[in-house]
């Protein structure tokens, strides 16, 4: 592994960087002429440009974008305050993904493992670094996400995360509070991290009908995946009936989590999912920084350097959202006393939602 390329580069950057505040008020054009706040920085932009070309495809919010983001999810909660439950944000599941894909809450992880290693290989970063860097450049190619930080400079992994530390469609609200408190996370954080599942699908839940979108919008990050949860489900997308770890749809093609839907009606969560709908900021705001949380547990974070400046810049979501063809108000199961936004409704019939391409 190349895992030590760039590593005088860091050290050098991170000498430079001890000067107070000198990285956040300093420009530094590199030789490619690109602008970033750190020299070590520069390096990385030819880096940006291999992930997008070689795994997303020259820039698409698709199915590699989505597990990117799923990627380091499940890397970084390998983690606890108290010790014992992995390295966090290190890259162990890209590492060892032999161990860590073969752990039930990381089913379908394989395919983007495989997917991300000859292109990891070919960059010299650590895998912390570049399963979080995929993260943030695959969400940037989703318009409405919001531009990602990204540390630079994680250390090589030196285990793998042990099993049992990612939350499951299948667990109570109480088991996954519980779970994202022990890694130091309220429950507004929680929901928060779950705006990821607006550009998200499933593949393993049912694997009759891979690439099921959570929501109508699946290509665009916005706060669709908050209203649709919250609309009367009547059907399963999948031809056999329902699997566990989801209920049942309001749309077909479209698959609900059983965890979103607890979520979104338990009275500890359902006021802070209602006030995601429609308020575009508020998601953007809240899940970029419960993101940045997330992709530096573990680390040193005095010994990593900001390179978010190197992360592409997202298109804008124009908004509003809408009620899906033929839903409204009558529709929604509403869980939070506060009252409900008003929403139009998409012209024309009920949706039918095709598989994520991909998948």
């Amino acid at each position: 592994m190349a895992f030590t390329r760039l590593a005088a580069l860091i050290t050098l950057a991170l000498g430079a960087s001890q000067v107070a505040n000198a990285a956040l008020t300093k420009r530094v054009t590199c030789a490619n002429g690109h602008v970033t706040s750190n020299q070590a920085c520069c390096a990385l932009f030819p880096i940006v440009d291999n992930i997008q070309q070689n795994l997303f495809d020259g820039g698409e919010c698709g199915e590699e974008a989505h597990s990117a983001l799923r990627l380091a999810f499940h890397d970084a909660i390998g983690f606890s305050l108290h010790g014992g439950k992995g390295g966090g944000a290190d890259g162990s599941i890209l590492l060892f993904n032999a161990t860590e894909t073969a752990f039930h809450a990381n089913g379908g992880i394989d395919d983007i493992t495989s997917r991300q290693f000859p292109v990891f290989q070919s960059t010299g970063l650590t895998p912390g670094d570049f399963v979080h860097l995929a993260a943030a450049i695959g969400t940037a190619n989703c318009p409405g996400a919001p531009r990602l930080q990204f540390m630079f400079g994680r250390p090589p992994p030196v285990a793998p995360a042990p099993d049992l530390t990612v939350p499951e469609p299948t667990d109570s609200v109480t088991a996954i509070l519980s779970r994202f408190a022990d890694a130091g996370f309220s429950a507004p954080e929680v929901v928060a991290l779950l705006s990821s599942h607006t550009i998200a699908a499933a593949d393993v839940i049912d694997t009759d009908i891979p690439g099921t979108p959570f929501d109508s919008t699946v290509g665009t990050f916005d706060t669709q995946i908050f209203l649709e949860v919250l609309l009367n489900g009547t059907l399963f997308p999948g031809p056999n009936g329902g699997k566990p770890g989801e209920v049942l749809s309001p749309i077909h093609g479209e698959m609900r989590l059983q965890s979103d839907f607890e979520l979104a009606h338990d009275p500890r969560t359902a006021c802070l999912w209602q006030a995601m709908i429609n308020d575009q900021n508020r998601m953007q705001t809240q899940f970029k920084a419960a993101m940045a949380k997330l992709q530096v547990l573990g680390q040193n974070t005095r010994k990593l350097i900001d390179c978010s400046d190197i992360v592409p810049v997202p298109a804008a979501f124009p908004g509003p959202i809408k009620f899906p063809g033929s839903f409204s108000k009558k529709d929604i199961q509403q869980a939070c006393p506060l009252p409900f936004p008003n929403l139009q409704t998409v012209a024309g019939p009920a949706p039918t939602l095709a598989p994520v391409a991909g998948s």
